[in-house]
């Protein structure tokens, strides 16, 4: 694992990837699986972002099978229409890489759904597609499935007793519970993937502190994060860099079902892929069961897969309860 780059990407031609979000990480992780022979659908919110994406993948990669389809992961009908679409014209997906996500909104938003923007936007959007996605992602060959934490997760909790920020919003510790909660959910899909005999190996990431334009879309350009962002260059690595973990994580035979993995230097900030140091917190089984249950009633979606043979066939194919 040592000084692992995205140059030691192991052929992905034949397989069939979706990456959440069209800049960014997201973006320099569907440029590399791309480079890699991989086929992936860019599934974002904003069509004209989307076809950017695509642009400068195919500017890069002539031949690059590479696609955008509009999902809005603030919002659960979007969320199975897209995985609706995706089951008609694919019949296996390989790696689904949950990146797409919003950060420290100053005011307290919503999703479609009534959700808090960011819980609804980074961890039940995220929860809900893999379910709508579950019998393709068991017709796929060594699937992955990566969910994309952060170094802030560190600091969060899962406040049960006001889980949408409804009494209190704090952007930063709002936006902290979003990303535990994705570690929490990546480590208990692993587990509960092996405890079923899914086949999917579910592994969590994060990208260290890197220069993407998250701190300008969410806080805003002015603001204090977005200020730090524009002016302190120095204190975040490349885009391409801070991707290399999940990249590790989708791809590399090293990578092993529920571990975490981040960057090596100063504190996972920076750095090449190494194994990341898992807070306490997303190891609580009371809480981590509790926030599955949470969440398969808040989303109106269960895990409860069928069998590979069966998952393509019948009216409900989405492998999932509603």
């Amino acid at each position: 694992m040592t000084r692992w780059t995205a140059a030691d990407i192991p052929s992905q031609i034949g397989r069939m990837a979706v990456v959440t979000g069209t800049g960014g990480l997201g973006l320099e992780d569907a440029l590399a699986l791309a480079r890699a022979g991989s086929e992936i659908v860019i599934a974002g919110r904003d069509p004209r972002k989307g076809d950017m994406a695509v642009r400068k993948i195919r500017a890069t990669i002539p031949l690059a099978k590479v696609r955008f389809e509009q999902l809005d992961l603030a919002s659960l009908t979007s969320i199975a229409a897209f995985a609706g679409r995706l089951r008609i014209v694919w019949d296996r997906l390989d790696i689904l890489i949950n990146h797409a996500g919003v950060m420290v909104p100053p005011r307290r938003q919503e999703t479609s759904d009534g959700f808090e923007l960011q819980l609804g936007t980074n961890y039940l959007g995220h929860f809900a597609l893999t379910a709508h996605l579950l019998p393709l992602l068991r017709n796929g060959r060594n699937t992955r499935v990566v969910s994309l934490s952060s170094v802030a997760a560190r600091a969060g909790t899962i406040d049960f007793d006001d889980l949408n920020a409804l009494r209190s919003y704090r952007p930063m510790a709002v936006y902290s519970q979003s990303k535990l909660a994705c570690l929490m959910f990546a480590l208990e899909l692993d587990r509960r993937s092996k405890a079923g005999g899914w086949g999917i190996t579910s592994i969590a990431a994060h990208p260290g502190v890197s220069r993407t334009d998250l701190l300008h879309n969410a806080p805003g350009r002015w603001s204090a994060y977005g200020i730090a962002r524009s002016l302190l260059p120095f204190l975040f690595q490349p885009a391409h860099q801070g991707a290399l973990p999940t990249l590790f994580a989708a791809t590399s035979l090293e990578a092993h079902g529920g571990a975490y993995y981040g960057p090596d230097r100063l504190g996972e900030t920076r750095g090449f892929p190494t194994l990341a140091i898992v807070p306490p917190q997303a190891l609580d089984e009371t809480a981590v069961a509790r926030l599955w249950q949470v969440s398969e009633t808040l989303t109106a979606v269960k895990f409860h897969p069928v069998p590979c043979g069966e998952a393509l066939s019948g009216t409900n194919t989405a492998g999932y309860a509603t």
